[in-house]
């Protein structure tokens, strides 16, 4: 059995689970989410679009209802001892499958929560689920349950965190060499997905952002690579990844000689970060964590420059996204508390000037000053 924790750290997760069903009267929770699966069991996979539900009942016990491709993946990463399979077949409805187990386990009338916000569960099987459930049982949305308990890491969960960060610390280290006039984007994404591999890591949940030239001012992964000019541009978006556990950090270097413009963006998003930085603290929310931000890049006039967020929680996340569900934006009540860790990116482009200018890392909370998890300097990297 491959697990990345001790069992007792499962144990005690699913102790801090029964406590929030018993709290919001839940007889049973349906996880679609794959990060909530991995979290509670250690079940590690993919291809969970094509329906799968764990079953939690409120005395602690789990089915995994899953397709034939995963019980073996299933029994060989994780602790759940009851795996029952559907059948792929042409007009499969799974949902039923899932009610009669649900009956099975004598689930009938009950209040059982559901994962709906999860891209583990979608729209058509959705459909198909509030069609068979919504009158064999109360349904609850119980989306963010499970999420809002991942969001204090354990110390083992923690130390992943440490070596993600050290790894996105190495794929750093690995594109700086290759960024130069004639240096290819295509090189460089090598270079940093081999150190991270290399280094044992895992593939991230969604793909490394790497765009120049005009390419820079976007935040998004596209399909197409380019050969760095002798004055350019280039930002990039990346994360290490332990046991899928991500340390994301951003940044924006320019080839050649920086613009007056380059510089001035720069300083408003270290000074912003600075800024964010100092409201990572227990007694604040994520939406004070986004007004320092704005409020920095208002008092510089950048605001239609700005996005409308700026960081969000990490945690052990699968595709298509790294991002978890709390972010840092207007109003979020979400309180800051230990032993979160948290991407703080500022990222602005100026579109009538063309010029692009990120800056992020991530950080873990504590009592009282966050701590950095890259060990590598905030400074505006020119080449």
């Amino acid at each position: 059995m491959a697990l990345h924790f001790e069992r007792e750290e499962y144990a005690q997760r699913m102790d801090r689970l029964r406590t929030r069903m018993q709290e919001e009267k839940l007889d049973a929770l349906l996880l679609f989410a794959q990060e909530s699966m991995y979290w509670l069991t250690g079940y590690d996979t993919f291809g969970f679009c094509f329906f799968q539900c764990l079953v939690v009942k409120a005395d602690g016990t789990m089915t995994l209802l899953t397709r034939s491709a995963d019980l073996r993946q299933a029994r060989h990463t994780s602790i759940i001892d009851n795996i029952v399979i559907w059948t792929d077949r042409t007009n499969a409805d799974p949902a039923l499958d899932l009610k009669n187990l649900l009956s099975d386990l004598d689930l009938l009338g009950c209040r059982i929560g559901v994962e709906y916000d999860t891209h583990g569960l979608t729209g058509a099987n959705c459909r198909k689920l509030d069609n068979q459930l919504q009158s064999f049982a109360e349904l609850i949305d119980a989306s963010y349950l499970v999420s809002q308990l991942r969001l204090i890491k354990s110390p083992a969960e923690i130390a992943h965190a440490r070596r993600a960060a050290e790894l996105a610390d190495a794929a750093l280290d690995a594109a700086l060499p290759l960024i130069r006039a004639g240096g290819n984007e295509g090189d460089i994404l090598a270079a940093m997905q081999g150190a991270i591999l290399a280094g044992g890591g895992d593939y991230p949940a969604n793909e490394f952002v790497i765009g120049s030239g005009p390419d820079a001012l976007l935040c998004r992964y596209k399909s197409g690579r380019r050969v760095l000019a002798e004055q350019d541009q280039l930002t990039l978006e990346w994360a290490g990844v332990s046991a899928h556990y991500h340390a994301a950090m951003m940044r924006t270097i320019v080839i050649g000689k920086p613009t007056p413009r380059h510089l001035e963006l720069y300083e408003a998003s270290r000074a912003a970060l600075d800024a964010v930085v100092a409201t990572l603290r227990p007694g604040n929310t994520f939406g004070d964590v986004f007004a320092a931000h704005a409020k920095v890049m208002e008092e510089r006039d950048l605001t239609r420059h700005r996005l409308n967020a700026c960081g969000y929680s990490l945690g052990a996340r699968f595709t298509p996204s790294w991002m978890e569900h709390q972010m840092f934006h207007s109003g979020n009540p979400r309180e800051i508390a230990p032993d979160m860790t948290l991407f703080a990116h500022m990222i602005v482009m100026d579109s009538d000037t063309n010029t692009a200018m990120t800056l992020g890392q991530t950080y873990l909370t504590t009592e009282a000053e966050p701590v950095s998890l890259s060990s590598r300097p905030l400074d505006l990297i020119a080449v």
